[in-house]
């Protein structure tokens, strides 16, 4: 049944809540810590402490897959809201000022009790590659209450992180937005989010991809995890029949996205002055959502998308320093 009601938002993203810890490191200190560079890795909060503990200075700032997207469609000039747990604590209160102040609607009840806001501890050397140790936190309490149908419905599209697919309770949570939106005649779009994350749900996520999905993003090192491929042809050829649109990353050179049985290929924006490369994928994410949910086709969303990442690792963080709008005027011109 489709909803009667036009969407008054273009996205609703779903994801982990977590305030970033950011330092510069060596790969020394990464293998000192035993640490898989440039991947995601879950910790506990014992772990998170001695790493912190062991960081040099860092810079605080509000970050998760998802919401890092919702800030980047914000200041592209789009209309986002964000659904992710926080406690009612310091880091809980800095997430939801940051969040906000970004231009994204969070409307998620903070937790009054149980463990703390998440954090993610992120490395960056000096290649600007990002290593990310994460401790989940209150994360792990997102469940299927937290999703507000009304909300998801009043959206475009609806927007999932792989990484919730790590607990059970945020899984329902994901399940329950999908049936929203699709119920409402909405369309779901999965972040596969890192290729570990691929390895640990294969299965799950395959089912997902072919069944409720129709809009994948996925790096390059994920689509080839998703359906075990070697190549990277026949890793679109396993992925085209399943999905409307498939947009896959493969970092300088662009991006490549599939449609139906066309293959479009876009040449990555030319960049400079590479600072830091946390959160290209989500700005990319967040760039070819943009301009999907206005109408534009998959050159244009893809184009936006590199333009999007493009900007974002100019700078230390995942989130906009500042308003992007100019890239949308320059990438739909």
């Amino acid at each position: 049944m489709s909803s009667a009601l036009s969407p008054s938002l273009d996205v609703v993203a779903v994801g982990n809540a977590i305030v970033d810890v950011l330092a510069h490191a060596d790969d020394a200190f990464l293998e000192a810590h035993g640490m898989a560079k440039g991947v995601m890795t879950l910790i506990d909060a014992d772990r998170a402490e001695a790493i912190y503990r062991a960081m040099g200075p860092g810079v605080e700032c509000s970050g998760g897959s998802a919401a890092n997207t919702a800030a980047v469609i914000a200041a592209l000039g789009g209309r986002p809201a964000y659904v992710g747990k926080v406690r009612d604590d310091l880091l809980g209160a800095v997430f939801r000022h940051d969040i906000e102040n970004a231009g994204v609607a969070f409307a998620c009840k903070a937790a009054a009790d149980g463990v703390s806001t998440a954090r993610c501890l992120i490395l960056v050397t000096r290649d600007a590659q990002r290593t990310m140790n994460t401790y989940l936190g209150a994360c792990r309490e997102l469940a299927e209450a937290d999703i507000d149908a009304d909300l998801v419905a009043s959206a475009k599209v609806v927007y999932l992180e792989g990484y919730l697919w790590d607990e059970d309770n945020a899984k329902a949570a994901m399940r329950r937005a999908s049936r929203i939106a699709r119920a409402a005649g909405r369309e779901v779009s999965l972040s596969l989010s890192d290729p570990f994350c691929v390895n640990r749900h294969r299965a799950e996520f395959q089912d997902l991809v072919r069944d409720e999905v129709d809009i994948l993003f996925a790096n390059e090192e994920e689509a080839l995890a998703l359906f075990e491929s070697t190549d990277f042809e026949d890793a679109l050829a396993a992925i085209r029949p399943h999905v409307k649109l498939a947009a896959i990353t493969r970092g300088a050179k662009g991006c490549v996205v599939i449609s139906g049985n066309a293959t479009h290929t876009v040449a990555a924006q030319p960049v400079y002055d590479v600072v830091d490369t946390t959160g290209a994928g989500d700005a990319f994410a967040a760039g070819f959502l943009r301009a999907h949910t206005q109408g534009f086709g998959p050159e244009v969303c893809g184009r936006l998308g590199n333009m999007a990442a493009g900007r974002i690792i100019t700078h230390f963080g995942a989130r906009p320093e500042r308003p992007m709008a100019d890239l949308y005027v320059q990438a739909t011109a």
